[in-house]
């Protein structure tokens, strides 16, 4: 690109198309064909896609999968999963299977509370910043109600608003701290619109508070926003059986299974670098579930990794342990999730995918989400310490190896066959193709 363009956001869908085309690419017309070919024929369909962001150009396809036979709380449900990685459904699928003959999976939300925060400087005495504030709470209420009324007709609302002191890590840097209980909704565009209406209170009252000084007067709101660190909105997943019926075709030995598996999660949670990837599993499940049911993943990441980091290092987010013989494996995150609004009821395999789920409320989503969170990373650790991680990860990857060489449904025979016996590398599979094409 040798040119900044003007006004690209107003040009129609063909002509942002035809320009990047001919910017960018060597052979424009083969580019235009692409992102057309990704286009929904129902134009009507299209166009809802085409207005979930700005600057459209096609559609970016991410395989929507399910894993069956999750045993939740004594009943059973298909989970939908959209994910581009190789077998992380397959993966949940196996460890919903394997704990559906133990006993299933117990979740339980512990709490749902939402955060928001408006962030301000004062240039005064705290102390009379917080009689003032004493003073104003009500107000901050009152003046939120045409915002609160239908979100407290549904069991909902602002559960708290607090003064906190931010001066020993900013100077004159101060924030109202707000609580929410946001019911089915993730509730993002309310919490915002209580805190610009609490930043517009904190100012206007405080230009009429007479115990304030002129400068006191002019408090500066640097911004209202919710936070995505939502730690006391958290849910628990947990499996468990007794030692001996962990026993199946790859665990012989279940004591010496589970004292490696525990030993695996020690591991990651003392050591940041496993932990990482260990948590990383764990998201493969989380964020899969996420997408598919129109949540934002991105809040998700962001509030788990923070919640994961919250005791000054970065730890694992699963625990394991054996009492009296009873093996025990289990995570708590937070998650603030919503059933209703946004793309919930706009994008139709969103739609399809919550139905699935029987139309869950937002505490029971979370639920299913933490599940398949750990059972993913269950399926994980015990790859990890049974046969290890590449056998199973690259047989399921073997399609994509075949796909990426455009091998035909002879070959496609013939290699399947023959690395049913040999271990599956990318290498190893380049060469067996070049080998099979030399041969005839």
């Amino acid at each position: 690109m040798t040119n900044t363009i003007a006004g690209f956001s107003k040009l129609s869908k063909e002509e942002k198309i035809n320009w990047i085309a001919k910017e960018y690419f060597s052979n424009p017309e083969e580019a235009i064909s692409i992102l057309k070919n990704y286009w929904n024929t129902d134009e009507k369909l299209q166009k809802l896609h085409d207005e979930f962001i700005e600057n459209t150009i096609s559609n970016f396809y991410i395989p929507l999968g399910v894993a069956p036979n999750f045993l939740i709380n004594g009943k059973y449900n298909s989970i939908p999963m959209a994910i581009e990685e190789s077998s992380v459904v397959a993966a949940a699928s196996k460890a919903a299977k394997f704990w559906s003959t133990r006993g299933g999976f117990k979740a339980t939300v512990l709490n749902t509370e939402k955060i928001g925060q408006v962030h301000f400087i004062f240039k005064g005495e705290t102390s009379k910043l917080a009689l003032f504030f004493a003073k104003t709470k009500t107000k901050l209420y009152s003046n939120t109600e045409s915002i609160t009324k239908n979100m407290q007709k549904r069991g909902g609302g602002i559960l708290d608003i607090e003064l906190r002191d931010k001066t020993n890590l900013l100077p004159n840097y101060y924030q109202l701290h707000a609580t929410f209980e946001t019911k089915d909704s993730m509730g993002a565009n309310f919490i915002n619109s209580c805190l610009e209406q609490f930043a517009k209170t904190l100012k206007e009252e405080a230009q009429h508070y007479d115990s304030f000084s002129e400068a006191e007067k002019d408090i500066e709101v640097v911004m209202s926003i919710l936070s995505n660190y939502v730690p006391n909105c958290i849910v628990r997943a947990e499996v468990s059986c007794p030692v001996d019926d962990l026993a199946e075709k790859h665990i012989e030995n279940p004591k010496a299974f589970a004292e490696r598996f525990i030993r695996a999660i020690q591991i990651a949670e003392v050591e940041p670098f496993r932990a990482v990837t260990h948590n990383k599993g764990i998201m493969n499940g989380i964020d899969a579930v996420v997408l598919a049911t129109g949540n934002d993943f991105r809040a998700v990441e962001a509030g788990i990794h923070a919640y994961a980091s919250r005791n000054g290092s970065y730890s694992s987010l699963s625990h394991a342990k054996i009492e009296d013989n009873i093996f025990t494996f289990w995570l708590e995150v937070p998650l603030a999730l919503g059933t209703v609004g946004g793309l919930t009821s706009l994008h139709p395999l969103v739609k399809l995918s919550l139905q699935m789920l029987e139309n869950p409320s937002a505490k029971e989503l979370m639920q299913f989400v933490a599940v398949a969170g750990l059972a993913q990373n269950f399926a994980a650790l015990r790859s990890l310490t049974t046969t290890g991680i590449q056998d199973g990860h690259m047989k399921m990857h073997l399609n994509n190896i075949l796909n990426q060489f455009e091998a035909n449904e002879e070959e496609r025979v013939l290699i399947r066959k023959h690395f049913k016996h040999h271990v599956v590398s990318h290498s190893a599979v380049v060469d067996y193709i070049e080998t099979l094409r030399k041969s005839v």
